[in-house]
């Protein structure tokens, strides 16, 4: 995924920018509004984190100039310390589709970011292996009726086994999922988050769901049959 981030807070553009890229995406930077329109308007991006406060062209501004002069429909996820509604209305009223208060959590912003392009894209809002589902709007995951609790690397994994269901996911690429290109030297960490799944989501089920399939990687379905 290719986003842009126009934040002129540098500390908190780096940590989001490192965060992001973390989890293979592409992140271009703008530190002020006008360098920022002059990107998101001259290239393609799939999403746009825009913060409110920006000098040069405020964040509510670029976003109107966005959508009203430049016709873009790229999906905007705005940042702001302000948490009133009139200031959400505002944003949304420019054209924002998604709306984060500081200080935020970073996984979040991960999961709205992809959810926004999701949605750009056309994409299924709700993953159903058997009789468990992820909704990737809420990130909610249900088994059989019962709402199951997940990590945020928990929810990443899930969502790669259940998108290649009934396949075979290698182990490189669970891997790239949870740590993107810096994986840990031992196998025992992802050991430990395939068996952290397992226990979420197969415990207490007659079926198992999720299967090792030795040599190769992980495979998520109703048997254990190749």
């Amino acid at each position: 995924m290719h986003v842009l981030l126009i934040e002129d807070d540098q500390d908190l553009a780096a940590n989001i920018g490192e965060f992001l890229e973390s989890r293979g995406h592409v992140v271009d930077y703008a530190a002020d509004g006008l360098t920022g329109l002059h990107l998101c308007t001259t290239q393609a991006y799939d999403v746009l984190i825009l913060d409110v406060s920006l000098p040069g062209l405020d964040g509510i501004a670029l976003c109107r100039r966005l959508r009203e002069d430049a016709r873009s429909s790229v999906p905007v996820l705005m940042l702001t310390a302000r948490d009133t509604e009139r200031d959400k209305l505002r944003g949304f009223d420019a054209g924002a589709d998604d709306y984060l208060t500081k200080p935020f959590s970073l996984a979040e912003l991960n999961a709205r970011v992809a959810a926004l392009a999701r949605r750009a894209a056309g994409a299924p809002e709700l993953l159903q292996v058997a009789d468990l589902s992820l909704d990737l709007r809420t990130l909610v995951v249900r088994r059989g009726g019962r709402r199951l609790e997940l990590t945020p690397t928990g929810l990443r994994l899930l969502e790669k086994l259940m998108r290649a269901s009934a396949g075979v996911v290698g182990r490189r690429e669970v891997e790239r999922a949870i740590w993107g290109d810096h994986p840990p030297e031992s196998d025992a960490a992802l050991r430990g988050h395939i068996h952290a799944l397992r226990n979420v989501i197969d415990r207490g089920f007659d079926t198992p769901l999720l299967h090792t399939v030795h040599g190769m990687g992980y495979r998520l379905a109703a048997d254990d049959a190749l």
